[in-house]
């Protein structure tokens, strides 16, 4: 019996090894789908994965792990994402589904230019997943217009509305 439970055990551990990597190598290959849509590379890549790109809206996620670089420092004993790496997560939400739309076509860079109506609900933790609902409010050659709301489950963490500059790297 006991060699047994041993076993059970070790099938176990093994099960939970295996999903671990399952769970690393989806991460890493939704951050390498993100990383054709986006110039962003670690540690400043926010976005891990869009479920919905439309014309009306984009929903994105990123689960933000202790090994994030700034739980460090802010704050040591209590870690939370700060505020702005919230707005950047959203922004970068938003350019993602608009660059996998094909809507200003492939050399398009964007370039946070304003953020307004920013509010900050609930902290963020390591181990959180954020989930980003953004809403393109306006879209042009020039500029891109769009507000979201970040939620871990049920509550929201941020809302915010931002303006991005349409340039490119030439």
């Amino acid at each position: 019996m006991f060699i047994e439970e041993i076993s059970i055990l070790g099938l176990k551990n093994n099960c939970l090894h295996e999903q671990r990597f399952k769970q690393r190598t989806e991460r890493k290959n939704h951050m390498d789908d993100m990383k054709q849509l986006l110039p962003h590379r670690e540690p400043f890549l926010f976005v891990e994965k869009i479920e919905k790109a439309t014309d009306e809206e984009i929903i994105g996620y990123r689960t933000f792990t202790d090994k994030d670089f700034f739980f460090k420092g802010h704050f040591p004993g209590f870690p939370v994402v700060p505020g702005v790496i919230l707005i950047e997560s959203m922004a970068q939400c938003g350019g993602a589904g608009i660059k996998s739309l094909n809507k200003l076509g492939d050399g398009a860079l964007f370039f946070l230019a304003t953020v307004v109506k920013a509010k900050f609900k609930s902290p963020v933790k390591p181990g959180d997943t954020l989930k980003m609902v953004v809403t393109n409010l306006r879209i042009s050659e020039n500029m891109l217009r769009q507000s979201g709301k970040a939620y871990v489950g049920d509550n929201l963490a941020c809302s915010a509305e931002w303006m991005c500059i349409v340039g490119s790297a030439e």
